[in-house]
């Protein structure tokens, strides 16, 4: 049996179509799951309850955590660190293998151009701190021989039917879609990497069953040479067949919007990563796993006939 937990989001949708080259014994675990595959076992739980997390657990041979708490330093210091110390103790006891598709948020901010698993821990804002302090947990456990687990980093993301939780999608996307300009932050001027996500999808598949893989940060395949923000808006509406439009959302004015809008207010301390190059690099998995990432033209390309089709009639 292979268990994710929180499978509601578009990485574990894609993670659970990939996981069939493997095995056909999925068990999908959150509030209200839904099947991806036909044979998916599903299972309901709160995952903020060790309870709940210990049987989601039990008979799994690897779990993948692809759980979102709610955007906010808030929610995640009182969630992150609890749930994560109850799903190490549950893999411990049942001798499971731990996955964590986690971001870069512990990366410091002076060292974004050109990130690699070796790139330096410190992170800038009260969000990364936690996701730090996570990550620590799980390669604490796998220095002692406690437990076998690896760690799965991803960009930004964006793929087809990502509806939440993408920047992409929600600054360009539903803007150009909408008959609006498109919206980018700080500057127009900066690379920035995006993971594809049926990329990211097999490539945490693949971690979790190669056995060499474990006790290691793995960077998922994202393709070289990204776009910066102008770059992202011009490539979406050429194949949207949309006229581009442009509008810069600064740092004052995410800081004005913060003042009302709760998401905004959360976004402050994450600007970091919008006024300077923002390149990943994943030729490590790359390179160990000969797997070419999607090209930014070809996964664009995908995004629009998939979720878009109309606007380019």
């Amino acid at each position: 049996m292979q268990t994710i937990l929180g499978s509601g989001g578009i990485i574990a949708i894609e993670l659970a179509k990939a996981l069939t080259a493997y095995t056909k014994e999925i068990r999908l675990v959150s509030r209200n799951p839904k099947k991806v595959n036909e044979t998916d076992e599903l299972m309901q739980a709160d995952l903020t309850k060790s309870e709940d997390i210990q049987k989601a657990v039990k008979g799994s041979s690897v779990v993948y955590v692809t759980i979102g708490f709610p955007y906010s330093y808030k929610s995640w210091k009182a969630n992150w660190p609890e749930f994560m110390a109850n799903v190490i103790q549950a893999c411990k006891d049942n001798n499971s293998r731990l996955v964590f598709f986690d971001n870069i948020y512990m990366y410091d901010a002076n060292h974004l151009n050109g990130m690699t698993e070796e790139t330096p821990i410190n992170p800038p804002s009260k969000k990364g701190k936690v996701r730090a302090e996570i990550a620590k947990m799980i390669m604490d456990e796998t220095e002692k021989g406690n437990l076998q687990a690896l760690i799965a980093r991803c960009a930004d993301y964006y793929g087809p039917g990502v509806k939440r939780n993408g920047m992409v999608r929600e600054l360009i996307i539903s803007k150009l879609a909408a008959g609006k300009k498109a919206n980018w932050l700080c500057s127009f001027n900066y690379k920035h990497s995006v993971t594809y996500t049926p990329d990211a999808g097999k490539a945490t598949a693949i971690l979790g069953n190669t056995e060499d893989a474990i006790n290691q940060v793995w960077h998922l395949p994202t393709a070289i040479n990204p776009p910066a923000g102008k770059e992202w808006v011009d490539l979406f509406a050429k194949e949207m067949n949309v006229k581009p439009g442009y509008q810069l959302v600064t740092k004052f004015l995410v800081f004005l919007m913060g003042l009302f809008v709760p998401i905004m207010r959360e976004l402050r301390e994450m600007l970091y990563q919008y006024d300077r190059d923002y390149v990943f690099d994943s030729s490590k998995f790359e390179k160990r796993f000969d797997f070419k990432p999607t090209p930014y033209v070809n996964g664009i390309r995908e995004i629009v006939r998939k979720d878009y089709s109309k606007t380019t009639e």
